[in-house]
């Protein structure tokens, strides 16, 4: 008998956990995400590392920036984690590790630590790093690779801003962590595209809130007016009428 959850089994996880309805404009990010990590946790070759936290973490908190009412973020994040069976405090906990370690390092510091933890391994987090290296079955995701990418951005400089910089040390950390370059490199581009597309949206949702508020004020200030009209018309006086009177003859 297979017990091997399913997708559904997850969204249904989650939504047992999150009760709120999700924004329409974010529903779609937060189920590819929650269908991305699905697939890769019952695939029999998926380890959880901190890079891909790390990448879990980034892909959640830039995509649903803006997210509205801001304090059911939290709370969807610890359901798309816990429908998983994952813990989303040693998640957050260790992107933060990653995310600190990154921003004390130059980009070539950040490779250089990463090429040493390749070759001969040295605090924990460079062991795990070593393992994934020497792991001809490690599952690669799209999720490993966005973390990856956000040590680089972290780094003294963000040589993620640079195209030269970026196509120089991303092959070498490639190779150090035996990754097809090709893959990461596509997966980074449509990363990259799709963070685009959500900067649009959401500047777009702006400019709808904003005109929907200008025509708020505007038929509020019209309303205004008509009312102090009809109050001055009440106040004023009564127009006299003319009466007639007999002329003697």
């Amino acid at each position: 008998m297979n017990n091997l959850r399913t997708v559904s089994d997850t969204k249904r996880a989650f939504y047992s956990i999150h009760t709120r309805p999700v924004n329409s404009v974010y529903r779609r990010v937060v189920e590819e995400l929650m269908v991305e990590m699905h697939l890769l946790q019952v695939n029999e070759d998926f380890r959880y590392d901190p890079i891909f936290a790390l990448g879990v973490v980034t892909s959640f908190d830039r995509f649903m920036e803006g997210y509205q009412p801001e304090h059911d973020k939290g709370n969807i994040f610890n359901a798309l984690c816990q429908a998983q069976n994952s813990d989303p405090l040693q998640m957050r906990k260790d992107s933060q590790r990653l995310q600190e370690l990154a921003q004390s390092k130059s980009a070539q510091e950040m490779l250089a630590w990463i090429t040493q933890a390749a070759a001969s391994g040295g605090d924990e987090l460079q062991w795990q790093l070593r393992n994934i290296s020497q792991n001809p079955k490690f599952k690669y995701s799209r999720l490993f690779a966005i973390g990856l990418f956000t040590l680089l951005e972290l780094s003294e400089g963000n040589i993620t801003q640079d195209e030269a910089s970026l196509a120089e040390f991303l092959p070498n950390i490639c190779t150090v962590l035996n990754l097809s370059e090709s893959k990461v490199q596509k997966d980074l581009e449509i990363y990259r595209g799709n963070l685009d597309k959500i900067v649009q949206v959401r500047q777009a949702m702006e400019d709808i809130l904003e005109s929907q508020r200008k025509r708020r004020e505007a038929a509020a200030d019209e309303a205004k007016a008509e009312a102090a009209v009809e109050d001055t018309s009440d106040d004023a006086d009564p127009t006299d009428t003319e009466s007639t009177s007999e002329v003697p003859k």
